[in-house]
């Protein structure tokens, strides 16, 4: 049954590969490879539960961890990219 778990979560792994190649947007990329990292996660503590060494749920939520903390960082980069660089509208008054 777990196998079966194991391969489920593969097949959508590779869709979310597609979808952070193919996205129409930025966000929509962001967010496929947030969920690549949420399915690694998945896959790391079903592995461990498969070998029966419990030890690799600690290492599945600092992966955890660190994926949240990387989508964060690359969201506030695309947002806040262009700070400092003039971006030739109208945003200070220009007449």
């Amino acid at each position: 049954m777990m196998a079966a778990v194991a391969l489920a979560v593969l097949v959508t792994m590779a869709l979310a590969v597609f979808r952070s190649i193919k996205g129409p947007t930025v966000y929509d990329r962001i967010l496929a490879v947030n969920a690549f990292g949420t399915l690694t996660v998945v896959l790391i503590s079903v592995y461990g539960f498969l070998s029966e060494r419990p030890e690799f749920l600690d290492l599945a939520l600092v992966y955890a961890l660190i994926n949240f903390i990387g989508t964060i960082a690359v969201s506030k980069y695309v947002e806040f990219s262009h700070m400092g660089r003039p971006t030739g509208g109208d945003e200070l008054g220009d007449i």
